[in-house]
């Protein structure tokens, strides 16, 4: 099979020796097909990666009433990380609102994730998936689509796909409004710290800070652009780093409150004041940067309300087969004591 082109139920049944009509019986679990010939057809249909699409098994199986969950890093890094866990609660308001369970994934390794969706569909386990965060080229996206399961995206694609439903903020305006912000304290020498460089929600927001640069006529330097995790180590991490410098930022972007938090512990510890010597401002708008020591500037992304919509999305794509819906989620700046002018 020549790679890219879409596998049919003709394939699996020309390589199995059956006819399509057994193919079909087989999807749909009829007890007149022989258990060897169902795992023979079965066998043929996992190595062509054929899996039947979302009109075929509405024909052929019966729902499960349940949604998959893909937490996208190791189970460790979901529980210290307030985004997922207040996402998490919009989705359990989305589901219990629609009646549906909800199976959350477990893979404790990360770039899993794919095969955690397989599993789910190949057992038959959920109706639809919800993804937690989206990639450059996502191999778990590209997956779906081309099987035609139905699923729901927290963030953005960018291959341009229509038939993806998804449900984001205006990250690029957000950095962008965020960084300005700190300009307009009178801050020039402004780092910033992203999540994986890899993540669509990273790129946008490095995009919207370059821009808001840009616009104040301040020269971008690469080396004041970090990346890593989501966790407060890769933020003590580069605070760290960032107080070697000969020249000390007088700004910081930060990707999360978790990360931030983890920054402004490193600076504190190392007699770095904040906002004097270094204005810091982040995102997500947790309790960390509510009730934090020095309160913290952040953007309240409505991590609530993008799982509720995945949720909502998803539901919409198995009831009634919808695709490429996108919501769009309103943000809010809280100006607090990190980034006082």
């Amino acid at each position: 099979m020549k790679k890219g082109k879409q596998v049919t139920a003709n394939d699996v049944a020309k390589l199995a020796g059956v006819s399509s009509s057994t193919v079909s019986r087989v999807i749909s679990d009829n007890p007149k097909i022989s258990k060897a010939t169902k795992m023979k057809v079965l066998k043929c249909m996992d190595e062509l990666g054929y899996y039947p699409n979302a009109n075929a098994r509405s024909l052929a199986i019966k729902k499960t009433g349940t949604i998959g969950i893909i937490i996208p890093t190791t189970s460790e890094d979901y529980f210290s990380n307030p985004f997922f866990s207040e996402a998490l609660r919009g989705i359990i308001k989305g589901a219990s609102n629609s009646s549906y369970d909800l199976l959350v994934s477990t893979n404790t390794e990360k770039g899993e994730e794919l095969k955690i969706i397989e599993k789910f569909i190949k057992g038959s386990k959920v109706d639809g998936v919800i993804l937690m965060t989206s990639k450059v080229d996502d191999e778990c996206i590209e997956y779906l689509n081309r099987i035609d399961f139905p699923f729901s995206l927290i963030g953005s694609s960018n291959n341009g796909d229509e038939k993806i439903n998804q449900v984001d903020n205006d990250n690029f305006l957000a950095a962008y409004e965020l960084t300005k912000h700190i300009i307009d304290i009178g801050r020039k020498r402004i780092a910033m710290i992203v999540g994986d460089i890899d993540l669509i929600v990273s790129q946008k927001r490095v995009e919207g800070y370059k821009k808001a640069l840009m616009e104040s006529n301040i020269q971008f330097d690469e080396s004041l652009l970090f990346s890593g995790s989501f966790d407060e180590k890769t933020g003590h991490d580069y605070a760290r780093q960032i107080s070697k410098m000969e020249l000390l930022p007088d700004g910081l972007i930060v990707a999360d409150d978790l990360v931030a938090f983890g920054a402004v512990k490193a600076f504190e510890n190392l007699g770095i004041n904040i906002p004097e010597d270094i204005a810091v401002a982040s995102f997500n708008n947790s309790v960390l940067a509510k009730y934090s020591n020095i309160p913290l500037t952040s953007v309240d992304i409505n991590a609530i309300e993008l799982g509720r919509q995945a949720m909502n999305l998803l539901v919409e794509a198995i009831e009634n087969e919808v695709r490429g819906k996108q919501i769009s989620i309103p943000y809010i700046i809280y100006k607090r004591q990190s980034s006082k002018g």
